[in-house]
C-alpha cells in the first residue's frame, strides 16, 4: 500500500516530480482529502511539498479539487511558509480565472459566495502582509476578478497598489501597472 506522505516527501520542486505527483493524485482521487490534510500541517515543511503537488494537480484539472473546496478554503488563513503560500495563492488565481473569465460551469457550480469571500480575505491578507512577489501578483489578479462581483474590492485594491507601488520590486510594479490600468 502506498504511503502518501512518503510520496510527498520524495517530491521536490522540479517540474518532473510535481507533474508525477499531480498525475498520481489524478489517478487516485480518493487521496485528495489526505493530501489536503498534509497541506494543513502548516508548521511542517511537508505541507509546502504537498502544496506544490496540489498546485500542479489544480493546473492540470481544477475540477479535481472542487469536491474539497471547503477543506481548501479553510487552509487559506493558516498557510504562512513562503513555499506553501505561493502555490496556494496560485490555486486561488486558477479558481478565479475559471470562475470569472472562463466561466467554467463546474467551478461556477461549486465555488460558493462564501468561498469567494474567503478567497478575497486571503488575497488581501497576502497583498498587504510580508509575502514574496508571486503570491502578491496572483492575489492582484484574483482580487481584480473578484472586484467584478464585489464592488468594494476594486477601490481597496487600487489604494493598496498605489500605496505600495514605489517601494516594491520591478515584478510587483509590472503586475501592479497592469491591474491599475484595468482599474482605470
Amino acid at each position: 500500500m502506498m504511503n502518501l506522505e512518503d510520496e510527498i516527501r520524495s517530491t521536490d520542486h522540479s517540474r518532473e516530480k510535481r507533474n508525477y505527483f499531480a498525475n498520481l493524485i489524478l489517478q487516485n482521487p480518493e487521496l485528495l482529502p489526505q493530501l489536503l490534510d498534509v497541506c494543513n500541517k502548516v508548521d511542517d515543511e511537508i505541507s509546502c511539498r504537498a502544496s506544490w503537488g496540489l498546485e500542479f494537480l489544480s493546473k492540470k484539472n481544477i475540477t479535481a479539487i472542487l469536491p474539497y473546496l471547503d477543506s481548501f478554503i479553510c487552509l487559506l488563513p493558516n498557510v504562512y511558509q513562503d513555499p506553501a503560500v505561493r502555490p496556494v495563492a496560485k490555486i486561488c488565481e486558477y479558481l478565479m480565472l475559471d470562475y470569472y473569465k472562463n466561466k467554467n460551469p463546474e467551478v461556477r457550480k461549486h465555488l460558493t459566495i462564501i468561498h469567494r469571500e474567503k478567497i478575497t480575505e486571503a488575497c488581501f491578507d497576502w497583498l498587504i502582509s510580508d509575502q514574496k512577489v508571486a503570491p502578491k501578483a496572483y492575489s492582484m489578479t484574483s482580487l481584480y476578478l473578484l472586484g467584478t462581483e464585489f464592488d468594494w474590492v476594486h477601490p481597496e485594491l487600487k489604494i493598496i497598489l498605489e500605496n505600495n507601488y514605489h517601494d516594491s520590486s520591478a515584478a510587483y510594479k509590472a503586475r501592479s501597472r497592469m491591474i491599475l490600468k484595468k482599474l482605470g
